[in-house]
């Protein structure tokens, strides 16, 4: 299919140089395809799959903690993609030669006609309609009841250790392809339950969809709307019943140990919201005053993480509790992996060359294991069930050729005293059973943990593993609008406010946030970035409910509370104010009828280019704005991540574009903000600013 994209690239470039008419049109549309493309090729290296759940979920959660300088190498391809985009363009303006003007509409519609094909045959038309029919509402109650959740007791409480390898997938123990990389994994697949042939199912191929999936049976989907917007949610899919709830109702603590920072992909918030005690990530590590040379751009090295979880383990066993603990390796990481001190001098001779992750993986399969044997060979060991198994098959790195030849299947293995060594192949499975299969080593009786399935029975005729890996996507679909649902719950009609955050459901959202009902009354949509242009571009059927400070609706409110806006479709409307959103309202309440379009609402835009510590006294704000609103607006000084307003103003710039207000602190503050309030459509283009302290002249005695 590239060949094709090249061609229609080609034939764009020649319809461009035969005509001079619409010329610039024609180069800017070339220039767009470009940029476009150059875009996607940067994405799918990162994903390996294009743009699919993974960007979207990563592009709305927190991606502090990313090993941005891993990528250096994609992202330097990345911008000389952007400069050719632009100067490409640019160049073939200035060199046209050849000359049809009479023939320059033909020519034209002939650009038309191709670059559109190059869209259609390009990987962003198909990316594009697969994740559009991937968010398309889907009734999943047929699946519904296929969701379910442990509860009877456990009668054994053996400790868990489960080990997650970051991108370990079982392919590289495939001897013909990587001989003699991962002998003491391999030993360890000989001695214990060996899973093969288990997938990834849509929603679970990144570390923290890894971790949902294996842990909760549901595929880790993009909520509606802008849900995984991570730091405006109160919990991470609080509908889900994990391993960790499951556990902790048990009798159980839970213990996590990973080297990364915890908030990158929002790993801790989904821990601390599924029954785990104890969350030790990057931060912790910095504070043990461990050395610069044992931490890399991700964070700390697995051969430190390790150890420390060995030392945690004997701690737990001790203290004579039942505990999991749960540890996530990192130095596998794509593209290239990384190598801790202790194993400097490891190097995995191959006909691939000297591949930095070959070395990164022989070193992991010695960490690992080392870990492992040291579990079994302690005085815990009889009481311990330990899991090994990979976060997500590896995306693209530096072994993806070679990768992509093989059959790509995930590392599974159980290892514990009851443990029968065994291989089982699975007819339809994927990291959506693990938690489940773990269980029911443990209870013979459990077989299921939300969608999973436990590998050592028959498998189902219909589960979420087997429509997982079905090419038609339609069956599965169901599941992943289940999943879904998670975020929210089922009752989302009533929202209440409640310590300045919307309960919508079972979450809580901080405002601002829209909300997008059906004509079934169906939540379609909750948007938390962007709200004011959705509330704009919004089916005018559907009824809309936008919940932020009072000033985003009414040009006298400086009052700092909130209100709600409800609008449907039969041109009623209706505003709740902050009293009556503290004690709840109904969305499907009636409403008011009014006359004219709908109202235009403001949302707040940051003005300063960050918060700033600011002193007591009495300033003076000074704004020159070249591009600003015809009309007036508020502008206005927030802190305390912008729940207090300091002062706010009714403004209108002068012919200059200079706007003056006061602005008064009594007390110091830390996170001082200039913002303002306009709708989508205005603009504010502030060259310069400035908070000037004003003077107080004294009268003398």
């Amino acid at each position: 299919m590239h060949w094709i994209i090249w061609l229609c690239l080609a034939a764009l470039v020649v319809l461009l140089l035969l005509s001079p008419v619409l010329a610039r049109t024609k180069a800017a549309l070339l220039s767009v395809m470009l940029l476009l493309l150059s875009a996607w090729w940067l994405i799918d290296k990162l994903s390996g799959d294009g743009i699919n759940s993974a960007t979207l979920y990563h592009l709305r959660s927190d991606m502090e903690g990313a090993g941005i300088g891993d990528f250096a190498g994609y992202i330097a391809g990345f911008i000389g993609l952007l400069l050719l985009s632009f100067v490409l363009p640019v160049a073939l303006l200035r060199m046209r030669r050849l000359h049809l003007p009479r023939h320059g509409a033909t020519v034209f519609a002939g650009f038309a006609a191709a670059l559109v094909t190059t869209v259609l045959l390009s990987p962003l038309y198909g990316d594009a309609r697969r994740v559009y029919q991937q968010m398309q509402p889907v009734d999943y109650s047929a699946v519904a009841p296929e969701y379910q959740l442990p509860s009877r007791p456990l009668g054994k409480r053996p400790n868990i250790v489960w080990i997650y390898g970051e991108s370990l997938e079982r392919t590289y123990l495939d001897q013909a392809a990587f001989p003699g990389l991962m002998p003491n994994i391999a030993r360890l697949a000989g001695e214990g339950l060996d899973l093969r042939n288990i997938a990834s199912a849509d929603g679970s191929g990144w570390t923290i969809a890894g971790l949902v999936s294996s842990m909760c049976g549901v595929p880790l989907t993009t909520a509606q709307g802008d849900e995984n917007s991570m730091g405006r949610m109160g919990q991470f899919l609080p509908e889900a019943f994990c391993l960790g709830d499951y556990l902790k109702q048990q009798g159980y603590s839970n213990h996590y140990m990973g080297g990364a920072n915890g908030q990158f992909a929002a790993k801790a918030d989904f821990l601390r919201s599924h029954g785990f005690d104890d969350v030790r990530d990057l931060e912790w590590f910095q504070q043990q005053k461990i050395s610069k040379k044992h931490f890399s751009v991700w964070g700390v090295h697995d051969d430190v993480l390790l150890d420390r979880a060995y030392d945690r383990f004997v701690e737990l066993s001790e203290a004579g509790q039942p505990f999991m603990l749960t540890a996530l390796t990192m130095d596998t990481h794509h593209p290239a992996g990384h190598l801790p001190v202790s194993c400097k001098n490891t190097r995995y001779r191959s006909e691939y060359g000297n591949i930095g992750l070959l070395n990164a993986l022989k070193c992991s399969d010695r960490l690992i294991s080392r870990l492992v044997d040291r579990i079994r060979d302690s005085a815990f060991a009889d009481n311990t069930l330990i899991v090994v198994a990979s976060d997500h098959l590896a995306m693209p790195n530096d072994l993806s050729d070679v990768l992509e030849k093989q059959h790509r299947e995930n590392l599974l293995l159980f290892l514990g005293k009851d443990v029968q060594p065994r291989q089982i192949v699975a007819r339809a499975g994927t990291t959506l059973d693990s938690g489940a299969t773990a269980l029911n080593l443990i209870d013979p009786a459990i077989h299921a943990m939300g969608f999973g399935r436990s590998l050592l029975t028959p498998p189902a005729a219909n589960s979420a593993s087997y429509a997982a890996l079905q090419s038609d996507q339609r069956d599965y679909a169901r599941y992943r609008a289940f999943a879904r649902s998670l975020w929210l719950g089922e009752q989302t009609r009533m929202l209440r406010l409640d310590d300045d955050q919307v309960l919508v459901g079972v979450q809580k959202v901080q405002p601002p946030v829209l909300l997008e009902y059906d004509e079934q009354w169906a939540l379609k949509s909750m948007y938390l970035e962007n709200t004011s242009r959705k509330f704009e571009e919004a089916d005018p059927h559907h009824r809309l409910a936008y919940v932020d400070r009072c000033t985003a609706f009414e040009d006298g409110s400086a009052d700092g509370q909130w209100c709600a806006l409800l609008v449907d479709n039969k041109q009623g409307m209706r505003m709740y104010r902050d009293a009556q959103l503290r004690r709840g309202i109904a969305v499907d309440a009636p409403l008011q009828a009014f006359s004219g379009q709908r109202p235009n609402v403001r949302q707040s835009r940051m003005i300063s280019r960050q918060p700033r510590h600011t002193g007591p006294g009495q300033y003076i704000l000074e704004l020159y704005a070249a591009q600003r609103p015809q009309r007036a607006f508020w502008v206005e000084a927030v802190s305390s991540k912008r729940k207090v307003v300091v002062a706010q103003q009714w403004v209108q710039a002068d012919a200059d574009g200079r706007i003056r207000m006061p602005v008064g602190l009594d007390r110091e503050i830390d996170d001082l903000e200039i913002r303002a309030w306009l709708s989508h459509a205005e603009q504010l283009a502030v060259d310069d600013y400035a908070l000037v302290p004003t003077t107080v002249e004294h009268p003398r005695s």
